[in-house]
């Protein structure tokens, strides 16, 4: 395999492309569907949410992760069989809301995932879902007869539907929501449409395709001309119908990419536009992961290490506003700090060609809290993804090389020799190759650990599966505000993990050998 090659085409496809290469979201698909049935490309969104829902009737998932899809999935569906019966669609509808009840039944504890807005966006489906099953008493619907009978779901504790009124009354009474919440405009529901303080343009509202539909209610039909229903029907273009969990999200794409092949060493010229764009994306408060969001601290420092790497140094000064102490904030007053945005800023201030005292002392203060954020096991976990993995290879990267961190270097590396699948995968609920090849770079970048026999096999088990899973798609397993794929940036993890067991002394002869192996068998 040609790993040089293959990062090569992966940077000039990013290039060209100025939305970024994201799966389809359940959830931002559903909301599409139910908001704005009159755009092009409806009737794939009701067929890609009829094919993706689980046999157990959940759609996503795994357990608490499937709540927000399935009840998104489900109100979309439900407002589907009122304009447009169909026996598929009932069946959906009903599997949908005999998973909901199961979940949601009073007295049983949920423990919902920290995804974003989800605290808000669950109330709010849930009120949505109970006012169709309340209308279903007077006007039964094909296939849904047996769900007039009163049932009405509950909302799961630490919810704040309370907030979400608070929120909608305000907005009603003239006051203007935070940027930040621009995001999920939709959990306002009819109040959201037409907001006098959110200005649409061609990126749509809030980077948010959900937001975008919401705003425009009615009017996101195919004959209206402006530019952000344009950008509706530009995302739902690439997968016939459903869209992805934001766009564009070019920046962020393009400061993971750029920095995962940096960081490793593989040989490969940016083409100078990425480049630029990563400079021309810093402002005042730092970077964006796309137009229409906030800036925040991960794309910030992502970004400032990425061109650190480049030979493209910019001033770090945007970052000392995320400073919380001795970590950092990815957002001003969020509510849960995340350890992979506090890795990546130790990172961008390593990449520091001349680093200040005020520099080193922050430096000293993220090592610190990284490691007092480290779980008994070795790992870590993150509000930004939903497997460990992730969150413990971003901390091992970023802690390499500083002393006070070589014990819990060791317990990572232990911890991810313990929890190797017997097909040589890694995965917290199955074996991903997203996940196997953070799992090999813990192994083989831990620069305090001394290389031995275990380690370089688990490596080459490791590197085995990721061949034989090629070019398999990966699952949902970043946060927004339901689990989304970063297909290029997984592309160039799955890179970045052979290039360094290539590279790695023993195990280069080991894969060799595999190589061999398999043309003799072929």
């Amino acid at each position: 395999m040609d790993l040089a090659n293959l990062a090569r085409r992966l940077l000039v496809e990013m290039a060209a492309d100025s939305s970024g290469d994201f799966l389809p979201s359940l959830y931002e698909t559903a909301r599409v569907a139910a908001l704005a049935p009159a755009l092009a490309g409806h009737a794939g969104r009701i067929r890609f949410l009829v094919e993706a829902q689980n046999p157990d009737g959940t759609w996503s998932g795994p357990g608490e992760y499937a709540v927000l899809p399935t009840l998104a999935a489900t109100d979309a569906l439900f407002a589907e069989q009122a304009r447009n019966p169909a026996p598929t669609v009932a069946a959906a509808v009903h599997r949908g809301l005999h998973a909901l009840f199961g979940k949601l039944s009073a007295g049983k504890e949920v423990s919902l995932p920290d995804t974003v807005a989800v605290e808000l966006l669950v109330p709010w489906l849930v009120a949505e879902l109970n006012l169709r099953l309340a209308g279903l008493e007077a006007e039964p619907l094909p296939g849904l007869e047996a769900w007039g009978d009163g049932a009405r779901l509950p909302c799961p504790a630490d919810t704040y539907p309370e907030v979400l009124l608070m929120l909608r009354g305000a907005v009603e009474e003239g006051a203007v929501l935070p940027e930040k919440l621009w995001h999920s405009l939709e959990m306002l529901g009819p109040v959201a449409q037409g907001l006098s303080f959110v200005r649409p343009g061609r990126f749509g509202v809030g980077c948010s395709p959900a937001a975008t539909a919401a705003w425009f209610g009615d009017a996101a039909t195919t004959a209206n001309p402006h530019p952000a229903v344009r950008y509706l029907e530009f995302l739902q273009a690439r997968h016939g119908g459903p869209v992805p969990v934001a766009a564009p999200l070019d920046v962020f794409e393009r400061a993971w990419v750029l920095t995962t092949f940096t960081d490793v060493g593989i040989p490969v010229t940016v083409p100078p536009e990425l480049v630029h764009g990563l400079r021309a994306a810093i402002g005042e408060s730092g970077v964006a992961g796309g137009a229409g969001l906030p800036p925040d601290a991960d794309d910030t420092s992502t970004t400032l290490h990425a061109l650190a790497n480049l030979g493209a140094p910019a001033p770090l000064d945007s970052l000392w506003q995320y400073q919380a102490g001795e970590h950092f904030s990815t957002f001003p007053e969020e509510r849960t700090p995340s350890v992979s945005t506090n890795a990546h800023v130790l990172q961008a201030f390593a990449a520091c060609p001349r680093p200040t005292p005020r520099v080193a002392e922050a430096m000293l203060g993220l090592t610190s809290w990284l490691c007092g954020q480290q779980h008994p096991d070795g790992s870590w976990t993150d509000k930004w993804h939903a497997s460990p993995y992730y969150a413990t290879v971003t901390c091992v990267v970023a802690l390499n090389g500083f002393g006070e961190s070589r014990a819990a270097i060791r317990r990572a590396v232990r911890w991810v020799l313990e929890t190797q699948h017997r097909n040589g995968s890694w995965g917290f609920w199955d074996g991903t190759a997203e996940e196997t090849a953070y799992a090999v770079q813990i192994l083989l970048r831990a620069r305090t650990i001394r290389a031995d026999a275990a380690i370089e096999d688990a490596a080459v088990r490791g590197c085995a599966f990721l061949l034989d899973s090629q070019p398999s798609p990966c699952p949902p397993l970043w946060h927004d505000k339901d689990l989304y794929t970063p297909a290029r940036i997984i592309r160039a993890e799955t890179i970045a993990a052979l290039h360094v067991a290539k590279n790695h002394p023993r195990t280069a002869a080991h894969l060799a050998r595999l190589r061999h192996g398999s043309e003799r068998t072929a």
